[in-house]
């Protein structure tokens, strides 16, 4: 018998299989002790994670602190320093006093602006060397009462420039840097001529911006009468308002130009004091011709 062959035929010996490698996720067995290095990789990883912002934290909130305290004493030296500067232009303490008004005074003031013939005691009263507040005194001066005069007026403008079909905001625009323009010439003009008379007085220059701002009260009405009214309406209340604004004016004014002499009680004499008494009189009288000029093309 060929053991060779048989060998060869008959009796076939079994291959030799290879197992594929373990994978990570299998455990050998015959491995006695589970291997720990990739879960303490990952709990140390784990832990540095958590320490880094626990420490970034730390130093991040004391610069956080310091910049908030850098910014606030950068922002207290700025408000210094502006509020300085703005005192040397404007001077924000005094503009407070000619905003301190109150309804009733308010009230009291545009009555006086429109009947001035009844009201009797026209002099300023003072506390310490310092006028009393506009609302305890109905004859202080106020900024209150011409600046809201001055935007009603642009805006009953705007109204009379609709009724025509007129309005654009150009034509407005101008109106309101006309007005504007004027006031300002017409409180120069008023300085330039008390430096020439050398007046003594205490008037400043808020003071004359208050008192030629207190047309715009006269104008506004002849305005809106001109609206409801006609031509007719508007000349005749324009007309009592421009009296009422001279009238009052005069009073107002004639114990802050002739302080001295209305002070004492003595007449009016002189050559400085006729000249005062002048200035007096035409700083009153522009008043209604600048009533009439920026008001007579808006009424058709």
């Amino acid at each position: 018998m060929n053991l060779e062959g048989g060998s060869g035929a008959g009796l076939r010996q079994p291959s030799k299989r290879r197992l594929p490698a373990a994978s990570s996720g299998m455990v050998d067995p015959h491995q006695l002790f589970d291997d720990t290095s990739s879960s303490t990789t990952a709990l140390g990883r784990g832990y540095g994670a958590q320490q880094s912002p626990t420490s970034g934290s730390f130093l991040a909130e004391p610069m956080s602190n310091f910049a908030m305290a850098y910014g606030s004493t950068l922002a207290s030296q700025g408000k210094e320093i502006v509020d300085k500067n703005i005192d040397r232009f404007i001077p924000m303490t005094k503009l407070k006093y000619y905003f301190a008004v109150d309804t009733i005074y308010v009230g009291k003031k545009l009555g006086l602006l429109l009947f001035p013939f009844m009201h009797q005691d026209w002099q300023v009263r003072y506390q310490q060397d310092r006028p009393v507040a506009p609302r305890f005194d109905i004859n202080a001066p106020d900024l209150y009462i011409p600046v809201m005069a001055f935007l009603t007026y642009l805006l009953v403008a705007g109204l009379a420039l609709g009724t025509q079909n007129r309005f654009s905001p150009d034509l407005l625009g101008l109106q309101a840097s006309s007005a504007l323009a004027w006031l300002i010439v017409e409180v120069l003009a008023i300085l330039l001529s008390l430096y020439l008379v050398t007046v003594n007085t205490d008037l400043t220059t808020i003071d004359l911006v208050a008192f030629s701002g207190y047309k715009y009260v006269g104008m506004i009405v002849g305005i809106v009468s001109g609206l409801l009214f006609g031509k007719t309406g508007y000349y005749l209340l324009l007309s009592w308002c421009c009296l009422c604004v001279f009238v009052f004016t005069i009073r107002t004014l004639r114990l802050k130009i002739l302080s001295e002499a209305a002070a004492e009680g003595v007449l009016v004499r002189g050559a400085k004091n006729q000249l005062r008494m002048y200035l007096t009189m035409a700083i009153a009288a522009l008043q209604p011709l600048f009533m009439y000029w920026l008001t007579f093309h808006l009424v058709r």
